[in-house]
């Protein structure tokens, strides 16, 4: 399953990120109401746990305009712990209302229990993902080339996932980068570039003539078509 954290606080977002990790789920990090919302739409989590004291919208607005265009879960996670708050969040929506302080074990319950909750079953995300003559494991983290294991570091494996994922759509730099490596595009612009060098050259992939991985320059990254 997919989580979006939504918090500005770096070390707890960090604290939860790890976590929920620990209990096998697919974390992307974010710290903005503006990042929410365009996150909610392109990677499609199955429970988004939002703060509601965003540095630029208030998160109670960014949990309306979630609400108003998905039926992804929403668990409000907010130092407001007054009676009349965790009304107004529920009444905006939210499927659960968690108070700063709290423990992380309660915080994963709250999720698990959230998901079994949710209508429908959740979003599917298969453990084996295959392009050409690749295949992914993604619950074992083993990535094959034509039948033989190719090794990967965890955001080489990562950055191979969220394409895989995606077959034929454009995955875009700023995406990667905050669900890889949970910084900017401005912090990790170079790493990301490094790390996709590297998984080519694993790949024996010719970015001049790719069969696997192709730069929309300026934008991003998506499966060569070819």
């Amino acid at each position: 399953m997919r989580i979006l954290v939504v918090d500005d606080e770096e070390e707890l977002a960090r604290a939860v990120r790890h976590a929920l990790e620990r209990e096998g789920y697919v974390v992307s990090v974010c710290g903005t109401g503006a990042d929410a919302e365009k996150l909610a739409r392109t990677w499609r989590p199955d429970v988004i746990l939002l703060d509601l004291g965003l540095p630029d919208i208030d998160g109670r607005d960014v949990a309306q305009r979630i609400r108003s265009s998905t039926g992804i879960p929403i668990i409000m996670v907010t130092a407001r712990g007054g009676e009349s708050e965790r009304v107004v969040g529920l009444e905006l929506g939210a499927d659960d209302y968690v108070v700063k302080p709290f423990s992380l074990p309660e915080l994963v319950a709250r999720v698990r229990a959230v998901a079994r909750r949710a209508g429908g079953p959740p979003a599917v995300h298969p453990d084996t993902l295959s392009f050409k003559d690749l295949t992914l494991d993604t619950a074992t983290y083993r990535c094959h080339r034509a039948g033989a294991e190719v090794t990967l570091t965890q955001k080489e494996f990562e950055l191979l996932r969220m394409l895989m994922q995606r077959p034929g759509a454009v995955v875009r730099r700023d995406e990667i980068v905050r669900a890889v490596w949970n910084a900017t595009p401005a912090e990790a612009a170079k790493t990301l570039d490094v790390h996709m060098s590297s998984l080519r050259k694993k790949l024996s992939d010719d970015v001049k003539e790719p069969r696997y991985i192709e730069t929309v320059h300026g934008v991003g990254f998506r499966l060569a078509a070819v």
